[in-house]
């Protein structure tokens, strides 16, 4: 195991560099975390929860602004009923033993996605706690819970569409800035950074129009073995990385 001084070391290192503003992260491997050590999936996705805990904190202390968390698809309703009972108990459970330290720690929680499919029983904590944090600066955490990116992009588009049906929007004057004011994401800052987990490389309809310039990092670490340790790892491989935007390296350095 690695010496607590060495992470305190890293982590003051990242701390010194340009943080990403926004981070998003594909919470993968749960289910297979669980069944290599011959517990239920349901075991699984609660030790999920703690790597939740502990990597909202790391990026709080670090001064990322904006974490989003990937924490229920719109396709994960067709899962077993009992799996998806269970997922929500657990969001449930979070949102409860969660409340005092969001609130304690000026973040603001948001969440995006068809909320409205979501049960009484997670849908009314999560509604008092994002209202009652709504006034909170220092960091937000967002859960993406039944959301898709596919569905958002249509949801966007159909809202743009209405408003140039009544004249409100000129579809010939339309701007990406129109098109993210649309979105579910709209409050936040563009997202820097996209990590997945458990060694799949693919995004599963995750923030598609978001992820369009953001760095992709993968990690064979399945989510509940995912730590500070491993959050540092991924913001310092970003750190390392050129961004350009579609220009040149040259472009890009500062001029004498």
């Amino acid at each position: 195991m690695e010496a607590p001084q060495a992470q305190s070391a890293l982590e003051e290192r990242v701390k010194a560099g340009k943080l990403p503003r926004h981070v998003g992260i594909i919470m993968d491997g749960n289910g297979r975390w669980a069944e290599a050590r011959g517990k239920s999936r349901v075991e699984g996705h609660r030790e999920g929860s703690e790597s939740v805990r502990e990597v909202t904190r790391a990026c709080r202390r670090l001064g990322v602004k904006a974490l989003t968390l990937y924490a229920f698809s719109l396709q994960n309703w067709g899962r077993p009923a009992e799996e998806v009972a269970a997922l929500m108990d657990l969001l449930r459970e979070f949102l409860e033993k969660e409340r005092a330290e969001i609130l304690d720690n000026a973040i603001r929680l948001n969440a995006v996605g068809e909320l409205e499919k979501l049960p009484h029983l997670v849908r009314e904590p999560l509604e008092k706690l994002r209202a009652d944090s709504a006034h909170h600066r220092e960091m937000v955490l967002t859960l993406a819970l039944s959301y898709g990116g596919r569905e958002e992009l249509l949801a966007a588009a159909g809202a743009l569409a209405q408003r140039a049906a009544t004249g409100e929007l000129d579809p010939a004057r339309l701007k990406p800035s129109d098109f993210e004011a649309a979105l579910w994401t709209r409050e936040l800052p563009e997202v820097d950074l996209i990590i997945r987990t458990s060694g799949e490389r693919r995004l599963s309809n995750f923030l598609l129009w978001q992820a369009a310039y953001a760095e992709l990092y993968f990690t064979e670490t399945l989510w509940p073995d995912f730590r500070t340790r491993e959050l540092l790892e991924a913001i310092s491989d970003y750190q390392s990385r050129e961004r350009r935007f579609g220009l040149t390296s040259a472009q890009l350095k500062p001029r004498a």
